[in-house]
């Protein structure tokens, strides 16, 4: 497990603090293959995982949720034959809190279970 996917994510309110533009190089440099994307405003983290089939892509979602149930920090999942679309941001906030990158790190470790 990385040093990331080790930390505990942290609660947010509306006021907690946005990832900025001078932490976002470091922290994607933590969690390979991830990129971030916006949609309707708002800036997440997201990757594409693949399985080998549906049964093991369903089995990946739900350990990704577990794990966000956990942590009371929920991603999008789309589950589909083969692949898993996991995207983490902070509702709290609209936008990127370190909490989304911990839990991609995590997500990167539960991939290899």
């Amino acid at each position: 497990m990385t040093k990331l996917a080790s930390e505990r994510c942290t609660a947010c309110r509306p006021d907690s603090p946005a990832v900025s533009e001078a932490e976002l190089p470091a922290l994607l440099r933590e969690i390979p293959g991830w990129r971030v994307v916006e949609r309707d405003g708002v800036r997440r983290v997201e990757r594409v995982f693949t399985c080998p089939d549906f049964a093991a892509a369903l089995a990946f979602t739900n350990r990704v949720g577990a794990a966000a149930e956990a942590e009371g920090h929920h991603p999008a999942l789309l589950t589909e034959w083969g692949r898993v679309t996991v995207t983490w941001w902070t509702h709290a906030i609209h936008g990127l809190h370190r909490n989304d990158f911990v839990m991609a790190a995590r997500t990167d470790a539960l991939i290899r279970e």
